[in-house]
């Protein structure tokens, strides 16, 4: 089977465009067929803000009122998605900027939560493998905001994190897929050390952590997520820093943190 690689920037790294610049230039040296899915929350907490929407996180995730499915469509859809496309167009990288509405690619529904009301989050429903065989097929390299859409005509806004091990899980049937999640961090830490990384994370030692504490907030998202893109057969998930995509794609097993069932 051809390899494909899966790659989601967190938006820590967007909000940086020295760091930003660097990992796009790393992008476009990968020679495989690749997919990247972005955040840009900070970016858009910034601009809620700015326009007097409160922000509201629950472990990680966004309470996403209708005026703030407003701004994350607009930051996301727009300012982000197509900033990192002319980016990766300027060096060369021919990329196709997409939300899960484009070609009816990703199909979500509004989440139903007794205990939390998210307001206009999407929970995955299917994804629709086809159109991104033929980007891929054409030479492009799809680039995915996170958002979805009902069927209905209505936007979703969807974790990126989850986008990312949706279309793994989803796209593994038809290549080798490897998943990497490029962030600020060296990879999953024990501590607030920056150089505390785990080198190999299995799904026990997750839980275990997680009930201590030690893992939590945005961080649970990505983890549940990664393992569960495992279970369905993604070839390998790594988390590791932007900075270090270009040697995580190579295989370096000494870098980022590796998860394992």
């Amino acid at each position: 089977m051809e390899q494909l690689l899966i790659l989601k920037i967190g938006g820590n790294v967007i909000d940086q465009p020295e760091a930003l610049a660097a990992f796009l230039d790393d992008y476009v040296r990968i020679e495989s067929k690749k997919i990247l899915i972005h955040g840009g929350g900070k970016i858009a907490t910034d601009v809620s803000r700015a326009l007097g929407i409160e922000t509201q996180m629950v472990d990680g995730r966004r309470i996403t009122s209708a005026e703030t499915l407003k701004v994350v469509a607009m930051v996301y859809g727009g300012l982000v998605n197509k900033t990192i496309v002319s980016g990766l167009q300027a060096r060369g990288g021919n990329a196709i900027g997409l939300t899960g509405a484009d070609a009816n690619v990703i199909v979500a529904k509004k989440r139903e939560d007794k205990k939390i009301i998210y307001g206009y989050v999407g929970d995955i429903a299917r994804v629709n493998v086809a159109p991104i065989i033929q980007f891929l097929d054409t030479g492009l390299s799809p680039v995915f905001a996170p958002l979805t859409h009902d069927g209905k005509g209505a936007l979703l806004n969807t974790n990126a994190d989850t986008i990312a091990a949706a279309l793994a899980s989803a796209l593994c049937m038809h290549y080798r897929t490897r998943l990497i999640y490029c962030f600020d961090k060296k990879g999953v830490l024990v501590s607030a050390d920056e150089n505390a990384v785990i080198p190999q994370l299995t799904l026990a030692q997750y839980h275990d952590l997680k009930a201590k504490g030690i893992i939590s907030k945005g961080m649970l998202p990505k983890l549940e997520e990664a393992f569960a893109a495992l279970q369905s057969g993604v070839t390998a998930v790594i988390l590791c820093h932007a900075s270090q995509v270009q040697l995580a794609v190579e295989g370096d097993s000494k870098l980022g943190t590796t998860l394992v069932l």
